[in-house]
C-alpha cells in the first residue's frame, strides 16, 4: 500500500498531471494499458511459458514499429508545403473508417472485462450481471461526453490513468518481491512453451489489440500541436513498454503453468498467491484501465469520426453511435473472441497506415524509410488474415 500510495501521490502531483507533454501522454497510455495487464499475462503464460517474455517484447516492438509510421504520417501532414495525393487521401479514408470500426471494438471489449471484474469478487459475479454493469459505465460515458464533451472526458481519464498507474507500480512491487523470495527458494519455474511454429505466430498476430492504444495520439490535433503527439506517443510506447516486459518476465518464471483456469478474470486469482491485497488492488486497476482505455477510444473515435464527416456529425453524435454499437456487442459476442476481431482490425488500420506512410516517403525521395514502411503493410495485412483467438 506505502508503494501505491507513493506513487499515487506523484502520478496525481499538480506539476505532473498539469503539465501540456503529460496530459497530451495520457490518452495514448490510457488506451495501451487497458487491458493488457489483466489478459496478456495469463494468456501468454498458458501458450508459451518461459518465452513469454520474448513473445510481448515483439509485441512492443512491432507495435513501436507501427507507431513510427504513423508519427510519419503526422509529420508528413503538418508540413506546411507537402500536398497529399489523391492515392494517400483514398487510403487515409480507407483507413479511418476501419480505425472506427476497431475502437467499436476495442470500447465494447474494455467495458465488458470492466464487467467482468467489477463483479469478480461478488455474489453477483455472472455473466449477466457483468452485461448490466458494463451497460451503466457505456451510458455514463455517452452522458458525460455528450454534457460535456472532450475536456470532461479527458479530466476523467487523467484521474482513473493515476490511480490505475499507482496500482500497478504495487502490483509490480509485489510481484518483484514474490520473484526475489522464489529466486532464493531457488524455486523460479521454467517450462517449455505449449504452442510453437505457426500456430504461435497467429496466437500473436491475434493479441494485437493488447499493445494497441498509440494511434490515438494522430486525432487530438485540434487540442495538441504535431510535435507535442509524436512526443506523447513515444512516451507512452516506451512506459507501457516497460510496464508489460518487467511484468510478465515477473510473472512468468514465478507461477507454474495451468496453476489456475484461463479466463478473464484470471490473474486475480493469480495475484492471491502473492498477495490477498493485490486482489483487491487489482480489481481497483482493472476498473480504473478499462475505464479510462475505453475513454481513450471514445475521445478518439469522437475526434476521427468528426474528422471524417467534415464536423457534420460533432463527436458528441459520434458517442452515441459508438455506445449503441458498443451495446450490441455487449449482449451478443464474448471477451476472448473479441481481442482476436479488435487485433484484426487494428492490424487492418496499422497497414493501411504503413502504406500510406510508404508512399509518402517515395514521393518525397525517402527510400529506405519508404521500404520499411511496406514491410510494415505487408504485416499489417498478414496480421489481420491470420490472426486467431486463444479460445
Amino acid at each position: 500500500m506505502i508503494v501505491v500510495l507513493g506513487a499515487g501521490g506523484l502520478l496525481l502531483h499538480p506539476k505532473l498531471s498539469g503539465a501540456t507533454q503529460w496530459r497530451a501522454t495520457i490518452t495514448p497510455l490510457a488506451s495501451i494499458i487497458g487491458s493488457g495487464f489483466l489478459v496478456i499475462g495469463p494468456i501468454l503464460h498458458n501458450s508459451f511459458s518461459m518465452m513469454s517474455p520474448l513473445v510481448m517484447t515483439a509485441l512492443c516492438i512491432g507495435a513501436y514499429l507501427f507507431g513510427a509510421a504513423i508519427r510519419y504520417n503526422i509529420a508528413t501532414i503538418d508540413q506546411s508545403l507537402y500536398v497529399r495525393s489523391r492515392l494517400e487521401l483514398g487510403l487515409e479514408n480507407v483507413a479511418s473508417w476501419a480505425l472506427v470500426f476497431a475502437y467499436v471494438i476495442s470500447v465494447a471489449y474494455y467495458l465488458n472485462l470492466f464487467g467482468e471484474f467489477g463483479l469478480s469478487l461478488t455474489d453477483l459475479n455472472d455473466k449477466f450481471h457483468a452485461r448490466l454493469l458494463t451497460t451503466g459505465v457505456f451510458l455514463v460515458i455517452l452522458g458525460v461526453g455528450w454534457i460535456y464533451g472532450f475536456t470532461a472526458l479527458e479530466r476523467m481519464e487523467q484521474v482513473t490513468v493515476g490511480i490505475k498507474l499507482a496500482i500497478i507500480a504495487g502490483l509490480l512491487f509485489g510481484l518483484g518481491w514474490y520473484f526475489v523470495g522464489k529466486v532464493g527458494e531457488g524455486g523460479l519455474v521454467v517450462e517449455a512453451p505449449v504452442l510453437t511454429g505457426w500456430a504461435a505466430v497467429t496466437l500473436v498476430f491475434g493479441l494485437v489489440v493488447t499493445v494497441q492504444g498509440f494511434e490515438t495520439s494522430r486525432y487530438l490535433g485540434d487540442t495538441y500541436d504535431a510535435a507535442t503527439r509524436i512526443r506523447s506517443m513515444k512516451l507512452a510506447q516506451w512506459l507501457s513498454s516497460a510496464i508489460y516486459i518487467t511484468y510478465i518476465v515477473l510473472l512468468t518464471f514465478s507461477f507454474e503453468r495451468g496453476q489456475i483456469a484461463l479466463d478473464e478474470t484470471a490473474i486475480i486469482a493469480l495475484m492471491a498467491f502473492v498477495a490477498p491485497i493485490l486482489s483487491v488492488l487489482l480489481v481497483a486497476a482493472a476498473l480504473s484501465a478499462q475505464f479510462s482505455a475505453a475513454v481513450a477510444d471514445a475521445v478518439g473515435s469522437g475526434g476521427l469520426i468528426g474528422e471524417l464527416t467534415r464536423y457534420r456529425l460533432q463527436p458528441r453524435g459520434a458517442y452515441l453511435i459508438l455506445v449503441a454499437a458498443g451495446l450490441v456487442l455487449t449482449w451478443t459476442l464474448g471477451v476472448f473472441g473479441i481481442i482476436s476481431y479488435a487485433s484484426r482490425a487494428f492490424a487492418a488500420y496499422y497497414g493501411l497506415q504503413s502504406a500510406i506512410a510508404a508512399v509518402s516517403a517515395r514521393r518525397q525521395g525517402q527510400l529506405p524509410q519508404a521500404a520499411v514502411f511496406c514491410l510494415l503493410a505487408v504485416l499489417g495485412a498478414a496480421i489481420t488474415v491470420f490472426g486467431v483467438s486463444v479460445e
